[in-house]
């Protein structure tokens, strides 16, 4: 009896993990499109310091080398304020008004670079785990493999399009995206 327990056990863990290697599967597709295409999404980041928020939205546009162009939309204070982030940096283009926001996780986020890093970490972040919550499939990549990686847990829609992530960094939510009108060209 003990032994058809254990068998039946090895069977029900085999199962689960086909399901996993399916939805890891679907992350990665996206991946593969990203990385042959351009993408364009309007995203409301919220940076959480502790003490304070910064909330703001932009208009994004990212191309297949992985290089990601914005427009600020709100706040109004600071909007219009456009941007150029690569591999290699970036670059903000504005008239009298400037951007300043403190840098996150030990300085390795600015959270006005948070859609760059969701997108490089989709591209090429290290996937860890998928699962479904409810309707949604979660991913969860680290954006390196250094030992002190950001964290991102993505949710996906039913087209397997980025509606929603979050930047942790040990073990904190530092960031939240709220990604709308994904699209892929």
């Amino acid at each position: 009896m003990k032994r058809l327990g254990g068998v039946l056990l090895v069977v029900l863990m085999l199962c689960g993990c086909g399901k996993e290697n399916t939805l890891i599967e679907r992350g990665m597709k996206l991946r593969d499109r990203l990385l042959s295409s351009s993408c364009s999404f309007e995203v409301e980041i919220t940076a959480d310091y502790g003490d304070k928020l910064h909330t703001f939205s932009l208009a994004c546009q990212g191309n297949p080398k992985g290089d990601l162009t914005f427009t600020v939309l709100s706040p109004e204070s600071i909007s219009e304020i456009t941007g150029e982030i690569s591999e290699e940096g970036g670059k903000l283009t504005f008239g009298d008004t400037a951007l300043h926001f403190e840098l996150l996780a030990d300085g390795q986020l600015s959270p006005v670079s948070a859609p760059w890093i969701l997108l490089k970490t989709l591209r090429s972040g290290y996937l860890t785990s998928a699962g479904m919550e409810g309707e949604l499939l979660r991913l969860t990549i680290q954006d390196s493999y250094a030992s002190d990686a950001l964290q991102l847990d993505i949710w996906l829609d039913g087209q397997d399009l980025p509606m929603r992530a979050e930047v942790l960094y040990a073990d904190r939510r530092i960031l939240t995206m709220d990604v709308k009108n994904f699209q892929i060209s």
